[in-house]
């Protein structure tokens, strides 16, 4: 003989059958809650590469009385994302880690392939996904010719003035980074969302060249954070909104300056002064990062 086991709601079914009353539908049972999985970390290293000391500030649009600050830090920054790694901004051209080739008010210890090199951190200047310069002034692309592989993202206006009118910003120097003229290349126009999933974004803020940009990055625990490029060079610059002499255009730098100051209020971002000494001497440099 057969014998078969009968569920409790089939059970139920067949008794109230037997008693003459209408089956009684089993409620449905629940589907099992799934965990939303947490977005993978995303990560920020700080490097120092190199200093510079003004002893007259005046070409930065503020007078010599106004602060007391006359040296600035050169930082580069590597961005880790589950999607790949992003060079933003590559210090002091590192021959300059030699004082003898080094301008006389520059500092430059160690260049950024020894500190990668000597930190072990898994990636190097030709592992990169991705490489963007805030501008193309020399204490930002110091790099550019070392990176190999990478992406370059960089806005057309910026394009154009590194290889199709080098004469448009008299202080280029296209020799640091005649290289990405062979790079993968992603021409941007405006803003531009890094890895699709608006956490690492270039913001276009042309004025101190014809195309600067800055970038933000949401962190998870270190929150919203916006990295100037050379939207700022001192606090007061920040405070009264000066312009320096040497910018490409004061009217495009005070728009933009307007553009980030409403997208850091509206964001809730911290914003760091990339050249702020004082403030880079509070920060926790590579290997340590920050997410």
């Amino acid at each position: 003989m057969m014998t078969r086991n009968l569920t409790l709601p089939s059970f139920a079914l067949l008794l109230a059958a037997a008693c003459g009353g209408a089956p009684v539908e089993p409620e449905p049972e629940a589907a099992p809650e799934v965990a939303e999985a947490a977005p993978a970390t995303l990560k920020l290293y700080i490097f120092e590469c190199g200093r510079l000391t003004f002893d007259d500030v005046t070409r930065f649009g503020i007078e010599n009385d106004e602060t007391d600050v006359r040296e600035l830090v050169v930082p580069c920054y590597i961005v880790e994302h589950p999607g790949g790694r992003m060079l933003w901004d590559g210090g002091l051209p590192s021959a300059y880690s030699d004082p003898d080739a080094a301008p006389d008010n520059a500092v430059f210890d160690r260049t950024l392939a020894d500190q990668l090199a000597d930190l072990d951190l898994g990636f190097d200047l030709t592992t990169l996904d991705y490489v963007a310069f805030s501008h193309l002034h020399y204490d930002h692309v110091g790099v550019a010719n070392e990176v190999e592989g990478a992406t370059w993202l960089v806005q057309q206006p910026e394009y154009d003035a590194m290889f199709v009118e080098p004469d448009a910003v008299p202080t280029a120097q296209p020799a640091l980074y005649d290289n990405l003229q062979d790079a993968e290349t992603v021409i941007l126009d405006g803003d531009h969302d890094v890895f699709g999933d608006g956490r690492v974004r270039i913001l276009s803020a042309p004025g101190h060249t014809p195309g600067h940009q800055v970038l933000f990055l949401d962190l998870a625990e270190t929150g919203p954070l916006v990295l100037s490029g050379d939207l700022y060079h001192f606090r007061v610059s920040r405070e009264q909104r000066r312009v320096p002499t040497f910018n490409y255009d004061a009217e495009m730098t005070l728009a933009a300056m307007e553009k980030v100051e409403t997208f850091v209020a509206e964001a809730g971002a911290t914003f760091w002064i990339e050249h702020d000494y004082e403030l880079f001497q509070t920060l926790h440099t590579a290997p340590a990062y920050y997410e």
